[in-house]
């Protein structure tokens, strides 16, 4: 399956239906939309001085210690009191700039957008969903953001959006039983119970130790 972009969804964005959802535009659109309007709305990395790099690259790892060391302190990964800004969001959002498939910041700006109850954090340049769009756009072969990604979006009920990016994680980790397992869950909630059990048996297969899933499914009388 080809890699694409959480915004390869067209949208009708004449200024009258932008008008009437800019109140919500960074919740709502961003569901729906193209990749244009990604850029647009999310940015592009084109305005990035200091980057963008992959922290995964050994190359910067001295770079991606100084940016740790002062903006995603254990603190702020806790979301307790960012250290070098007044926001956590502002912390967060300058690891992200520079780092845009940071994992763990990834992990806790989301954390951060559920416990603030806003799609867009206080001292962030964009919401949420931007800066995981922003991942899928740098680095979309990574299974990894697209499985946090799809975490985020069951946490917002957005469950076939998730089942979406979860379904590229796996394309791009194909025996990765953890990804498998996730994939049963997300098909039994949506009781798609063959896919459910397929990917399952698929988990359980590589020896996964949460028997879950599998018991759901007994429960229900599908497990073959």
């Amino acid at each position: 399956m080809k890699a694409k972009s959480f915004f390869d969804h067209p949208i009708r964005t004449d200024m009258h239906t932008i008008k009437y959802l800019h109140p919500i535009i960074g919740l709502i659109l961003l569901l729906n939309a193209n990749t244009l309007l990604a850029s647009s709305i999310c940015g592009d990395f084109s305005e990035i001085y200091n980057g963008p790099f992959d922290f995964r690259d050994p190359s910067v790892s001295e770079r991606l210690k100084v940016v740790e060391a002062h903006h995603f302190t254990k603190k702020v990964e806790q979301l307790i009191a960012g250290e070098s800004t007044s926001r956590i969001g502002g912390d967060l959002a300058f690891v992200l700039n520079i780092f845009p498939s940071h994992h763990r910041a990834l992990n806790a700006m989301s954390r951060l957008s559920l416990k603030e109850k806003t799609p867009k954090p206080d001292g962030a340049r964009y919401s949420v969903l931007c800066y995981f769009d922003r991942a899928v756009r740098f680095k979309p072969d990574d299974a990894m953001v697209r499985s946090l990604f799809s975490s985020h979006l069951v946490k917002i009920n957005k469950i076939n959006l998730a089942l979406e990016q979860l379904i590229f994680a796996a394309d791009i980790e194909p025996d990765n039983p953890t990804i498998h397992y996730n994939l049963g869950l997300l098909y039994l909630k949506t009781k798609d119970y063959d896919n459910a059990v397929r990917f399952a048996k698929k988990a359980y297969s590589h020896n996964f130790p949460l028997p879950g899933l599998k018991k759901k499914l007994i429960r229900l009388g599908k497990w073959k």
